[in-house]
């Protein structure tokens, strides 16, 4: 018996892992302009973008239907013109067009071969091997790799979420609109804060106490029937998920006002949910000890997360644009 249970925690620590995003044996990357296995894909520690935080990156959702036999990479072209909008930013030279970059991305992933639902981690970074504080006159570089990734927050269960102390940077110090690897240092810093205190996430305020963000989501509210989300100026993310929410409510005609909000407001909407790639359509239950509506997923919430689930994994003809196939020969809407 003890034997018996010990396999069996091994094989729980195991799948708890690959929900997690750990890389198995299986994974490749892209380096260098190669690809090659990931516990092959090494940089050195004089990196300048891990010293530094000199790096841009996105996070790219894939899913598998097995219906279809099918992995269908979500928004994959929307991501990478986001990565080359990062890179301006930062004077980050990448050599890859979007075209080459999802190219790239659908080859690393028929290499692995996955059959489940998988995160894609595209980086460009300051590759330059020494030590100085600046973005000019170093060498850039490009990896690409994906993992077997489950769910990031629990997105039947309704999260519970504290109003951070730490606020969003703002556009004038490290710009919220593009994923800077340093940057995430302040959602780090607040989601941290939330789960030592017995919270799921964080809800980040502006510097003038206004809501922008989860630590690493973006957030809607529901107040008489209008879904409300902050506005790009309120230093948030440019979420690609969030323009997919406001697209399927626009389409379900569900009334959308973007405009700042008030932290009160959150204690008082009929429905909060954050949503990412990561955290997909996570439903808020409570904020700051304060019930979120009735404490249950409101109905606008799940009309949203149906359509959204549904078109993820190529089952909804209306938004079958937004998904790429990884395995050719396979069924798609």
């Amino acid at each position: 018996m003890p034997c018996h249970n010990a396999r069996w925690m091994a094989l729980a620590r195991t799948s708890s892992t690959l929900r997690r995003g750990a890389a198995p044996k299986t994974a490749w990357a892209f380096l260098d302009g190669k690809y090659l296995p990931v516990a092959d894909a090494k940089i050195s520690v004089l990196t300048h973008a891990f010293n530094y935080g000199t790096g841009v990156f996105e996070g790219i959702r894939a899913y598998w239907n097995p219906a279809h036999e099918q992995l269908y990479v979500l928004h994959l072209t929307e991501h990478f013109e986001r990565l080359h909008r990062s890179c301006k930013v930062m004077r980050i030279r990448i050599p890859y067009s979007v075209a080459e970059l999802s190219d790239i991305t659908l080859e690393v992933l028929r290499r692995c071969g996955y059959r489940e639902d998988t995160y894609i981690r595209p980086l460009a970074y300051k590759s330059s091997e020494l030590i100085g504080v600046r973005l000019h006159d170093l060498e850039d570089a490009f990896t690409v790799f994906a993992v077997p990734f489950g769910t990031y927050i629990d997105i039947d269960r309704g999260v519970s979420c504290a109003v951070s102390s730490w606020r969003r940077t703002d556009d004038n110090a490290i710009p919220a609109r593009s994923k800077i690897t340093g940057s995430y240092v302040n959602a780090a810093l607040a989601k941290t804060e939330a789960q030592e205190a017995g919270f799921d996430e964080a809800i980040v305020l502006t510097q003038d106490g206004h809501v922008s963000e989860g630590s690493a989501e973006n957030i809607f509210l529901v107040r008489d029937g209008v879904l409300l989300t902050p506005p790009g100026t309120d230093n948030i993310l440019e979420g690609i998920v969030r323009s997919g929410i406001l697209k399927i409510a626009e389409d379900e005609r569900i009334p959308v006002s973007i405009r700042q909000i008030d932290r009160t407001e959150l204690y008082i909407a009929d429905e909060v949910f954050l949503c990412g790639t990561g955290a997909q359509i996570s439903p808020v239950a409570t904020i700051d000890h304060r019930t979120v509506g009735d404490g249950e997923v409101g109905p606008i919430t799940k009309r949203l997360k149906a359509v959204y689930f549904e078109s993820v994994r190529g089952d909804n003809e209306r938004y079958a644009s937004w998904v790429t196939p990884v395995y050719t020969g396979s069924a798609k809407p």
